[in-house]
């Protein structure tokens, strides 16, 4: 194995396949979070990687993974050995001044006759017994008491109430809702073809990556969670097949964590 395609205090880049690289590493990643080719087109680089999930079961407890429903039912006996914690899915909402919650806005249909998937999901993994898995309760910054109004439901409704006002006095912070919201790539131009936007990538990787602990990704496309790892005070290995794709990413890298697009890979 060669050296680092990319190096710097927060994000180690390596350009390979990763049955080569990884057993060649010496790290203990305390996550991986990972976009994997799906397998669902006939374009050359969307070929599934068959076992992959078996082979990082040995270097790691705890994985996000990106992946449509079709994925995940198509690949399920892959994911053999690992428990699902949980899942997370992005959804439009326009009433945020111009923030929308994670979407894909020209969609992904591989036919012209079922709705336009312009989502994906997230999915959690882990292995062994979830209290020894790192997770951090996600929580939104929100404290501040809220006067909330409740309307009368009718009569018929089986939880039928009457009109109410009470002020909520808990304040924040929340949990996290498993609808995120991350302005998404659209207006962008992205570097890879199905490149994330960090604010989707940030709460995961926080959510299952103590700080200052090291993130795996395997699939690593343009970078996108090298960067969201270290705008957040995690360390990342990437790990990347394409030179092309590697090039993109440590171009990326080289720009700092400041991000003056808007918050995308």
């Amino acid at each position: 194995m060669n050296g680092p395609y990319y190096s710097d205090d927060s994000v180690t880049l390596y350009h390979g396949d990763f049955r080569d690289v990884l057993p060649a590493l010496d790290i203990t990643p305390d996550a991986i979070c990972t976009d994997p080719p799906y397998g669902e087109t006939s374009l050359a680089w969307d070929v599934w990687p068959t076992g992959w999930p078996l082979f990082v079961a040995p270097f790691v407890r705890s994985m996000w993974c990106f992946g449509s429903m079709r994925m995940f039912l198509d690949q399920r006996d892959e994911f053999a050995g690992w428990k699902l914690s949980q899942d997370i899915v992005g959804a439009r909402d326009d009433d945020h001044e111009g923030v929308v919650t994670w979407e894909k806005h020209n969609g992904s249909s591989l036919a012209n006759d079922r709705f336009s998937r312009v989502h994906e999901f997230a999915l959690h993994w882990y292995r062994g017994a979830w209290g020894d898995i790192y997770h951090e309760t996600p929580t939104t910054p929100d404290a501040t008491p809220r006067a909330v109004h409740r309307k009368a439901l009718p009569p018929q409704h089986q939880g039928a109430r009457g009109p109410s006002v009470y002020v909520s006095q808990d304040g924040g912070p929340r949990l996290m809702r498993s609808v995120i919201r991350a302005r998404s790539m659209h207006g962008r131009k992205p570097t890879n073809e199905t490149e994330k936007p960090t604010g989707i990538l940030e709460p995961l990787i926080a959510y299952a990556v103590p700080p200052g602990g090291l993130v795996l990704d395997i699939f690593a496309g343009s970078g996108s969670t090298g960067r969201a790892a270290r705008a957040i005070g995690r360390r990342a290995v990437l790990i990347e097949k394409r030179e092309s794709q590697c090039e993109a990413a440590a171009l990326r890298l080289t720009q700092g964590v400041l991000d003056l697009s808007g918050g995308a890979a």
